[in-house]
């Protein structure tokens, strides 16, 4: 696709201007929202602080973008309410962004997990969200920063925004404007505040899809184990995934450990005490069969796991737990502790490396306060909240991308 003239080159005079919409956050949610309710003839304002378009966007999947899942179902979302997400991606669904992608003649790859990526850039995923804007006549601010909101009753205009380029006021207004995640690209809690000022709930938020640290203590045992890379099965609190692990000088990452800790931190929610996660260092072999065939051996423990785990990793981990001797000197009872820790090995994290490292935001708007329909807050005509600022987080692999999809396509519908 070819490059486009800096937004902010026919940016329009706002001051005393007046929109069917506006939308604060050009990001994918925002984008897509504000191009489909300018194609259905409203007339629509994009506003955004950010100095770059999209850069979350440009920054995904290794700069590939992966845009959706092959296999979105509500399952695949976390939310105080987990019916919430149901709705919206009926509506919109991954085959209708698959449409839209194959009509801008963007090529793409499916990989592993149903996930879908560009074979090129995700600039070509960001330069067709501006050419559906641009028909949509959708007009730009951008940089703009918005200072206040206000709710007034104007002859049908509901809201008034002081920004950095004049006064403007609008019917409907979309905060479009994500979590804390990756604030190093200009993340801020602007949602959040703009959702409390009008008296709407906020489920706390959280890092997500991020690393997990380790305790000082738990790091100094585990430095050994540092640089090994495996396939396990991982879980916690409800999710379970088979993907790499990552041992690091932090922590654990990788993958299954971005993928768990979403259901990790959830546990912030409830007042119980916190599970540790969970990890299968052998998934799918019978491992306590495994080694009482073996029971007899002279070989080292460290040795024959060398068979099924890395090297370094197998005579690492047989030291954390003092199992350096040959099998044949392992009473019963031991070799089923071997068997119990192989397959069921419980780490507790102390915490995660923040949202400089977190792909999302767990938490945000709280769903109970919002239209499922319409993404409209129930007690705010007219005030709407679409992708990761509201309380639905998607797992890794495209399914946050969806949402903000499919929620800015609901609130289009009706703004």
């Amino acid at each position: 696709m070819h490059s486009k003239p800096p937004i902010h080159a026919n940016a329009p005079e706002l001051d005393g201007s007046h929109y069917d919409a506006i939308v604060i956050g050009a990001g994918a949610a925002g984008m897509m929202c504000a191009a489909l309710a300018g194609q259905r003839g409203r007339r629509v304002l994009l506003i955004d602080h950010a100095e770059k378009l999209a850069e979350k966007i440009r920054i995904s999947g290794g700069g590939r973008c992966n845009f959706t899942n092959r296999r979105v179902e509500p399952g695949n979302f976390l939310s105080r309410n987990a019916h919430f997400a149901r709705s919206a991606l009926a509506r919109f669904t991954s085959t209708d962004f698959i449409d839209m992608v194959d009509r801008h003649g963007i090529a793409w790859h499916e990989r592993e997990h149903g996930q879908l990526f560009c074979d090129e850039s995700a600039q070509d995923i960001i330069a067709m969200l501006r050419t559906e804007c641009e028909w949509g006549g959708v007009d730009w601010a951008m940089p703009c920063a918005v200072d206040a909101v206000r709710a007034i009753d104007a002859d049908a205009t509901r809201f008034e925004l002081d920004t950095a380029r004049g006064r403007v006021r609008c019917e409907s207004l979309v905060i479009a404007t994500g979590g804390l995640s990756i604030p190093k690209i200009g993340a801020t809690p602007f949602g959040y505040r703009i959702a409390e000022q009008f008296g709407l709930e906020i489920v706390p938020p959280r890092p997500a899809l991020v690393p997990l640290t380790l305790a000082p203590e738990t790091l100094e045992r585990f430095k050994p184990l540092a640089g090994a890379s495996l396939d396990v099965v991982a879980h916690c609190d409800g999710g379970r995934f088979r993907e790499a692990m990552l041992v690091t000088h932090r922590g654990l990452s990788g993958p299954v450990i971005l993928q768990v800790s979403s259901y990790w931190q959830q546990q912030a929610y409830v007042d119980a005490p916190w599970q540790p996660v969970s990890v299968d260092l052998l998934p799918g072999l019978d491992v306590r069969a495994w080694l009482a065939e073996r029971a007899n051996e002279k070989a080292l423990l460290a040795n024959l796991l060398a068979d099924v785990l890395p090297r370094r990793f197998a005579h690492a981990w047989c030291a954390l737990y003092g199992w350096e001797r040959p099998l044949n000197r392992f009473a019963p009872a031991e070799l089923d502790a071997v068997a119990e820790a192989l397959c069921d090995w419980h780490i507790a994290p102390s915490g995660t490396q923040g949202y400089a490292k977190a792909e999302v935001t767990l938490g945000g708007v709280d769903t109970r306060a919002l239209s499922s329909k319409t993404m409209e807050a129930r007690v705010v005509p007219g005030l709407f909240f679409i992708g990761e600022v509201v309380d639905v987080t998607g797992r890794l692999g495209g399914f946050n991308f969806q949402w903000a999809w499919s929620s800015g396509h609901a609130a289009a519908q009706f703004v």
